[in-house]
Order: structure tokens, then sequence, then C-alpha cells
């Protein structure tokens, strides 16, 4: 089968030729239909976060159709639309039973540290597997897998409740469906803050105040709430300027969560921002499985509309694929370019 691969950390992808997966009798082979293209890969292609063992077949967001099943997953069926929860965990350990699996002992991301969806197959473990409703487009079903996925944690993590107000700091794949979600959860009001003015005219049609990058943000938004803030500010863009913005710009008793990968430290100043306010710093920690079947239910709904986060689709070629890492690398306007193998 064809498959777009991780050779060595900091080089271009390249197409491969590898044998389709054998399964083991708790997976199931799925054919892949859609597979979304996050900044996350952009970030692995660059040698910024560790991915082993290479090479490696890059992608979590997947959706596609099962091609086989393996003994033990025998209640799922050939032909099943599905799309995939990207974390491979043992179930058993001391995290999957206090279900947060994101942190299994055993645990191993797809895309990360197993064979992902760049390719035509993908061999994962039965328990990952949605079941994806004829009704989805499998190019939603797969960038719901994290871009939607991460933004709902990151809510939830946040203790977003019904009449509070968000500033969402990067419109971008994550972004797209946070402020979508920020409604859905009551949110009063909820302001959008990016350097791209698509992206801030998207935000607008979504509903939300956008707020321009290039001005100091936080106190624009400081301004149109009339000083007090935002109770919730979820940060997704991964540099320390805009982590920075989105603590500063939280009202008494405000949460900022983080969920963009970045390098760079943060510098917060400890009583003004933090403990005169009592303010909360909050790590975003990919997804749970739990939180998949919401999401889902709202994209049947029409009320989650992942068509807006899809910018394009490409094949399942190296230098297409290559090109829209490099339009994540250099901050572009797209905001989910999503392969078609």
């Amino acid at each position: 089968m064809k498959a777009v691969r991780l050779i060595e950390p900091g080089q271009p992808l390249e197409l491969q030729d590898i044998p389709i997966p054998e399964i083991a009798p708790g997976e199931v082979l799925v054919s892949v239909k859609a597979a979304g293209v996050c900044h996350s890969d952009a970030h692995y292609r660059a040698g910024r976060s560790a991915v082993h063992p290479l090479p490696l077949t890059l992608g979590h967001e997947v959706a596609g159709v099962i091609a086989e099943v393996g003994s033990r997953a025998g209640y799922l069926k050939v032909g099943e639309r599905v799309c995939l929860h990207y974390m491979a965990t043992c179930g058993m350990c001391e995290y999957c039973q206090r279900g947060v699996e994101q942190f299994c002992l055993r645990g191993k991301m797809i895309g990360k540290h197993r064979d992902g969806g760049y390719a035509e197959y993908i061999a994962v473990p039965a328990r990952s597997v949605f079941h994806l409703p004829d009704e989805i487009p499998f190019e939603h079903g797969a960038v719901m897998m994290c871009s939607s996925a991460t933004a709902l944690h990151a809510l939830n993590k946040a203790r977003l409740k019904p009449g509070e107000t968000v500033a969402v700091f990067g419109v971008g794949g994550l972004g797209v469906s946070a402020l979508q979600l920020a409604r859905l959860y009551g949110a009063r009001q909820v302001f959008a803050v990016d350097l791209h003015p698509a992206k801030l005219a998207l935000a607008g049609e979504l509903g939300a105040i956008p707020i321009p990058g290039e001005a100091e943000p936080a106190a624009e938004i400081r301004r149109l709430t009339g000083g007090r803030g935002v109770d919730v500010a979820l940060e997704l863009v991964g540099l320390a300027v805009t982590m920075e913005q989105a603590f500063k710009s939280l009202a008494t008793l405000g949460r900022a969560a983080i969920a963009g990968i970045g390098e760079q430290s943060l510098c917060i100043a400890p009583y003004q921002e933090l403990i005169n306010r009592e303010a909360e710093l909050i790590g975003v920690s990919d997804h749970l499985a739990k939180e998949i079947p919401g999401l889902l239910d709202w994209a049947l709904q029409g009320r989650l509309d992942l068509g807006l986060a899809i910018s394009r689709t490409v094949p399942l070629e190296a230098e297409a694929i290559n090109r829209a890492l490099d339009g994540l690398e250099a901050n572009g306007a797209e905001i989910r370019v999503v392969i078609q193998p």
C-alpha cells in the first residue's frame, strides 16, 4: 500500500510502498477515506516533538471504512463507516481506569508512536473505533478526531459554564470548533483572536467578536468587557506571546486552558496576574474517548459544522502533503487540509 512517511526529522515526508498492516485479535484494519493534516504533524516533521520509531506514517485525524476485523473485535463489522480516537490504549492501567487514557502507561498515539492515517490502510485497537453515521462526511469525521475533540477537552478542562465569556486565541482547526462548541456550551460572549483577516471574518460569521492579533488583544478584550476580562481563555497557537495574552485577558477567577504546542517559556506576573485574581493556568493534553460521542451527535444534528474547518482536500502524495505542512509552519491562512487517499 501507499503511505506518506516521516523518515528523518527536519526532512520532507516521503511516499513509500509498504505492506498492508497485519491486525492483532483485538484490532481492526481500516481503509482510510480521509486524514486531516494537523499542526502537530508539522511539529513532528520539524523534530520539535519526538516521533518514534522511524520511519513512521504520520496522521492522527482519520476516518474510513472497516476492511478487516480481528477475532476479538467481532462486534464491529466489515464495511462499517468509522472515525478513530487517536490514542491506542491498554484499557487496564491506572490512568485508563481513571478515565484519563491520554496518559496510558502503555499507550501509543497513532501517527506519532505507531503508523497513522497518511496511508491507504491503518490498523487500530477496536476500542479506538467509533461509528461514523452516513450523514457525516468522512472529511468531517476525520478532523473531528483532533480539531474538535481537543477543543472540546480544552473547554471541559476550563469548566466553561452557561452565561460565561470566552476568548479563543487562534482560529485554526481547533479554533473553528472551539468557537462553535463554546456557543453550544452556552457562552454569552465569544471573542476570537487571530492575525489573518480571513480567519477573523470566519469567526465573525460564527458569531464571535473578532480581535486582530497585531494589537494587544488582552487590552482590547478588557476594553470590550468594561475592564472585566473573560471567564475562560483558550490558547490554541503555541506561542509564548499568545499564552501570555490569553492569561492577561482573564477576569477575576478566570481560567486559561493552554492547548497550543510550543517550546517557548511562559512569563506570568505572579501577584498581579495570578494570585490577586485567583486565576488558573490549565494544561490541555489531547482528549478523551468519552468526549467523542457528544461531538458526533452535534455534527449529526448540524450544530457543529466541520465543513467550515476544511480549506481543501489533497491526494495521498508526498509533495501535496509537504506543501500543506509548509503552510502550517508559516502560520498561513488555511485552516485544515484533508488527505483523500
